[in-house]
């Protein structure tokens, strides 16, 4: 039964009244942020500066415009996403202005992709629901398609160069399989007559794994197999299976310690790293004092010294922020992921199409997972994995992928934020 006219009168003013004091938000912290990068940097006032802050203001401003306009379902979540950006992109220009420069151009696809992806699914959505197979192949011919023609960086090959571009497949292949993970759950009946029900799952998962731990790529492999867990945690009734997941993960991991000299790399400095600290650990370390001289409120934007920490635009960007902004900026980060991972549970229990009720879980745990890990070990609590914060990290494969998934949970939660209609009813 419809709410009466009146009650959707106010719950759209109340709605367009949280909207407006977030694109506020956003707006004043883009505004002061960059005002005090270019006093403490000491950087000139110059015509690129005032076009990059004024390209940056406009673009998140009309995305979040576009939103409420052209779309229906969630809206906060494109928003969230743009206040995660926007904190990364100031951290990328105050560190390297050519490498916040390229990070909005990136946004602006972006944008693109995440609209592309909410129309794509929204003319096309029930025609995906019973392509397992389609998805599981993508994934695995872009896992062995790096693995075969990749480059090696830093320890993992997962980079494809095609001319002047790289990007990272993997990326992408964290899109194919949540879709995956959401067709077999959606078909699961002949899953479960034909081919063994959840074993298959978890042996094509463990396939994926297996590919991720020869090209050296830890991280991904974990927020696979979480995405995993989650699914069979909501979705599958034997407790058997998800127990024995959670021996073979740990049994998988010391064999892969034992098998893998990279990972054991990893493993040896998560424990002592003070055992080198001027070569393997060195990285950590210096990612640790300076969360440490950052303190509760930080040095101020400009003021840190993110450039003594290797790879602090993107592996490490989580340390450079708390450096210069302070760790009430690194709680409110972790807030924000978790809202993200919040409302796509809500989403999740509100979708009535099991196909898209097990999408949104997985994507929602797919960015808790990527957030918790690198977080976790930016701060030492786990071994590094080499992933980068979903938004906030220079990229374009990463910014993009989480977009695309972005969009994906957009159009999910259309059940349970429907567009509020306000004519006359008849």
């Amino acid at each position: 039964m419809r709410r009466p006219r009146l009650a959707e009168f106010a719950a759209r003013n109340k709605q367009r009244e949280y909207f407006s004091n977030v694109k506020l938000l956003t707006f004043m912290f883009q505004l002061l942020s960059m005002g005090l990068v270019l006093l403490n940097s000491r950087q000139s006032l110059n015509v690129n500066t005032l076009v990059f802050t004024g390209l940056l203001i406009g673009l998140t401003y009309l995305s979040n415009v576009l939103v409420m306009r052209y779309t229906k379902g969630d809206n906060y979540l494109i928003m969230i996403a743009n206040m995660l950006f926007s904190i990364g992109i100031v951290m990328l220009y105050r560190i390297n202005p050519a490498l916040g420069q390229r990070q909005l151009l990136f946004y602006a696809l972006g944008i693109a992709v995440f609209y592309a992806s909410y129309y794509f699914l929204k003319y096309t959505g029930r025609f995906w629901q019973n392509k397992t197979f389609l998805f599981l192949g993508l994934s695995v011919a872009m896992l062995l398609v790096t693995l075969v023609f990749g480059r090696t960086l830093g320890g993992a090959t997962n980079w494809i160069g095609v001319g002047n571009v790289q990007f990272q497949p993997s990326e992408f292949t964290k899109i194919t399989f949540a879709f995956f993970i959401a067709a077999f759950y959606a078909n699961h009946d002949f899953f479960q007559k034909k081919l063994g029900g959840s074993l298959f799952l978890m042996g094509a998962t463990y396939l994926l794994i297996g590919i991720f731990f020869l090209q050296g790529e830890l991280g991904t492999a974990v927020v696979f197999f979480a995405a995993m867990i989650c699914a069979m945690i909501a979705f599958d009734k034997s407790r058997l299976l998800l127990a024995a997941n959670i021996g073979l993960a740990f049994a998988g991991l010391y064999l892969a310690y034992l098998l893998f000299d990279h990972i054991q790399v990893r493993f040896d400095i998560w424990l002592d790293p003070w055992a080198d600290p001027d070569g393997k650990g060195y990285q950590i370390l210096q990612s640790l004092f300076a969360i440490a001289s950052g303190g509760l409120f930080g040095r101020g934007i400009g003021l840190g010294s993110p450039g003594s920490i290797p790879l602090a635009h993107s592996d490490f960007i989580f340390a450079s922020i708390i450096e210069e902004m302070g760790i009430f900026m690194g709680i409110a980060i972790s807030l924000l992921y978790l809202i993200v991972f919040y409302r796509g549970l809500k989403i999740s229990l509100a979708q009535p199409n099991r196909f898209y009720k097990v999408l949104s879980l997985v994507i929602s745990m797919m960015f808790a997972a990527q957030a918790a890990i690198v977080i976790g070990g930016v701060l030492k609590l786990i071994p590094l994995t080499g992933m980068v914060l979903p938004f906030m990290a220079h990229g374009g494969s990463s910014l993009l992928s989480s977009f695309i998934l972005l969009g994906v949970l957009q159009y999910s939660s259309i059940e349970q934020y429907p567009e509020v209609e306000l004519e006359d009813e008849e």
